[in-house]
């Protein structure tokens, strides 16, 4: 789906660049993420980083921890995975996030430093995710987490990560996060092989550039009829007995029409599941422009749905959002 941009991000948009991203570009844009300042945490919340045991065979695993300062224990947690297309990216890309939603929930959160494609392709990414997630659930007590009250999400292709996440933890039986955040999360590569997609409102991710990172994801052309278990969680038949959910997307988000289908098949398969559609909103326009009303409505609705995944005694009952 595809429209006009949202009046909060329309004159802001035309100044956007549309990157089409190559492999040849790849560096490039991973240097300039490595050099780009980046909002600084809150003072009131402690940031620190440890290494933490990775998949058997593998190296140890990088994981941020946003802790505020005067949190009480045990207190609820989340593992986090930030974004860039499965190829780009880095935890401190969202220190102001993580910090600021640690702080406002009282949380603990715990971002993923997770291994990139294409020099680490599927299912190492995944597998980083996974390590990182029977750690917080194993160091629960020191770390000073209720290990009933731990969440996963991400966005973009965290997000999808996420969502692939939920399915292999469901399947391995070891750990059980209780909730999941959708945030305009990359799940299904056979995206990359439409023809009808119109574009003209895309920002940030193309088709383009979709293409790059489900191939260096996968390792091979996206779109085959089939491919691996968790590879791409659109693929996964069976939805059921995952945890409840969250998917907020826009409308002029590449990612729209596969994020709403995941939505609507983990309710039709029981999974709770609520829908936040923002009309004229395009990838990643709550990052980009975070001081806009849309986008801090778009938090707020967020920020709300793990509050009540997170602190259930003290919430109120969930309602399914309709579009925005």
């Amino acid at each position: 789906m595809s429209q006009a941009f949202h009046p909060d991000l329309a004159r802001a948009a035309r100044f956007l660049p549309r990157v089409n991203l190559s492999p040849r570009l790849l560096s490039v844009m991973r240097f300039l993420m490595r050099v780009a300042p980046s909002p600084r945490a809150p003072r009131d919340v402690v940031v620190h980083d440890v290494q933490v045991p990775g998949p058997a065979g593998a190296p140890q695993v990088r994981v941020r921890i946003y802790r505020p300062a005067t949190l009480a224990r045990p207190a609820p947690a989340l593992l986090w995975i930030h974004g860039g297309g499965y190829i780009l990216g880095a935890p401190e890309q969202d220190d102001h996030l993580c910090a600021s939603n640690a702080r406002d929930l009282g949380i603990v959160i715990v971002s993923v430093d997770y291994r990139l494609a294409p020099e680490h392709p599927f299912p190492a990414p995944l597998e980083d995710c996974y390590a990182a997630l029977r750690w917080l659930f194993a160091e629960a007590a020191e770390l000073g987490v209720a290990p009933d009250r731990i969440a996963i999400g991400g966005a973009s292709a965290g997000g999808g990560l996420t969502a692939a996440l939920a399915q292999l933890a469901h399947d391995r039986k070891e750990v059980k996060p209780v909730f999941q955040l959708l945030i305009y999360p990359m799940l299904d590569d056979r995206t990359t092989t439409r023809t009808d997609i119109d574009g003209e409102h895309h920002r940030l991710w193309t088709q383009e550039s979709n293409v790059v990172g489900w191939t260096s994801y996968l390792g091979h052309a996206p779109g085959r009829p089939v491919v691996p278990a968790h590879a791409a969680a659109a693929r996964r038949e069976d939805l059921s007995g995952l945890p409840p959910a969250w998917m907020g997307v826009g409308t002029c988000d590449l990612f729209h029409d596969e994020d709403i289908a995941y939505a609507r098949r983990l309710s039709a398969c029981g999974v709770p599941c609520e829908e936040v559609i923002v009309p004229g909103a395009f990838h990643g326009f709550d990052l980009t422009f975070r001081d806009a009303p849309v986008s801090r409505d778009f938090r707020a609705g967020y920020i709300a749905a793990l509050r009540r995944a997170l602190f259930p005694e003290s919430a109120s009952p969930a309602r399914t959002s309709a579009a925005r």
